[in-house]
């Protein structure tokens, strides 16, 4: 059930429970499992308990995969529901860690949009864009959303084109211009009695309803599979067998490299990496009722870490760590 559903088609309240309850049976999917229970929560109004839900997982022992994320989603909700200093210090602290990720910037950047803070919702929107696609030859899908808000709310404050806006107009798909859709006299023209202005209205709803489809259809990554040294010397040492799946550590980091690459040059989109651990790869193979020794669920194994969003994207942001888990930066690293 996606959170986005209808109020009248689900029972928010109750679904937030039942994720709850999966995520107590699912530890390794509990991240993102208790994100989508407190989206839920916050649909069905109740967004103290969205609160409790973001405070649960920061301060989990176990570390996220993404806090920045949480963070970002917390301010917002704290918000909508009148806790705008503590609102405004999350964003503020969110703001100078830099994240490498463009979610946190989208969410904190449209809270601070929606409370009618143009200018600083500009100003948050351009920092990400800069830290995240200067010298990027062809920016990611996922910070298609930045460079769209920045030239939503620069329309909206009257600001002349830039380079920025320039690449946002090139990468949007609608038939209808991001000029059209952002300007910020299109609400007079729903209270219009001009039959071609509503008509232009029209069109202009039908392509953004468009474009939201396609970014909800995106399919999850085509993703490889990864192991840290310390999981695959426990895999080996569990299922011997799989030693001709991969004869070293760093065989198999090239290995993963190397296939992505390959399927980059072949035109495949929308690429990541899964990273496994022996206990959930155990799980699911009792799940499928196969062997952890057998090769050909590894694929499997690996699809349904993407279909679980698990994935991290390929290649890393600009700037990003090494997906390996070197800890040096993938252009230092992997990405020579």
């Amino acid at each position: 059930m996606r959170p986005d559903t209808p109020a009248e088609n689900v029972d928010h309240t109750a679904e937030a429970a039942r994720l709850e309850r999966t995520a107590g049976l699912y530890p390794e999917d509990s991240e993102a499992l208790l994100l989508r229970a407190a989206a839920h929560l916050e649909l069905a109004g109740d967004r103290p308990a969205a609160t409790a839900l973001y405070d649960r997982l920061l301060s989990s022992r176990d570390s996220l995969e993404n806090p920045h994320l949480v963070r970002a989603l917390k301010a917002s909700n704290l918000w909508e529901y009148g806790h705008e200093a503590e609102a405004r210090a999350i964003i503020t602290g969110l703001r100078a860690t830099a994240p490498r990720d463009p979610a946190p910037w989208v969410i904190v950047a449209e809270a601070l949009e929606s409370h009618d803070e143009l200018e600083a919702a500009q100003e948050t929107f351009t920092e990400g864009v800069r830290l995240l696609l200067t010298d990027v030859p062809e920016p990611p899908y996922a910070t298609h959303p930045l460079l769209f808000g920045r030239h939503r709310v620069r329309r909206m404050l009257g600001a002349a084109h830039d380079d920025w806006d320039a690449l946002a107009d090139t990468l949007h798909s609608s038939p209808v211009s991001l000029d059209e859709l952002h300007d910020p006299k299109r609400v007079w023209s729903l209270g219009s009695d001009n039959p071609a202005e509503l008509a232009a209205e029209i069109s202009r709803l039908r392509a953004e309803l468009g474009t939201y489809r396609e970014a909800l259809s995106r399919p999850f990554p085509v993703a490889v599979l990864h192991w840290p040294a310390a999981e695959l010397a426990e895999l080996l040492g569990a299922y011997p067998s799989l030693s001709a799946e991969y004869p070293s550590h760093a065989d198999h980091l090239a290995t993963i490299e190397a296939s992505l690459r390959e399927l980059a040059a072949s035109g495949t989109p929308n690429l990541g990496i899964v990273t496994g651990t022996v206990p959930s790869y155990e799980a699911f193979a009792a799940s499928e009722g196969a062997s952890p020794a057998d090769p050909s669920l590894l694929p499997q194994y690996a699809t349904t870490l993407a279909a679980r969003g698990r994935a991290t994207a390929w290649p890393p942001q600009q700037g990003a760590a090494c997906w390996c888990g070197s800890g040096r930066a993938y252009r230092e690293c992997h990405g020579a």
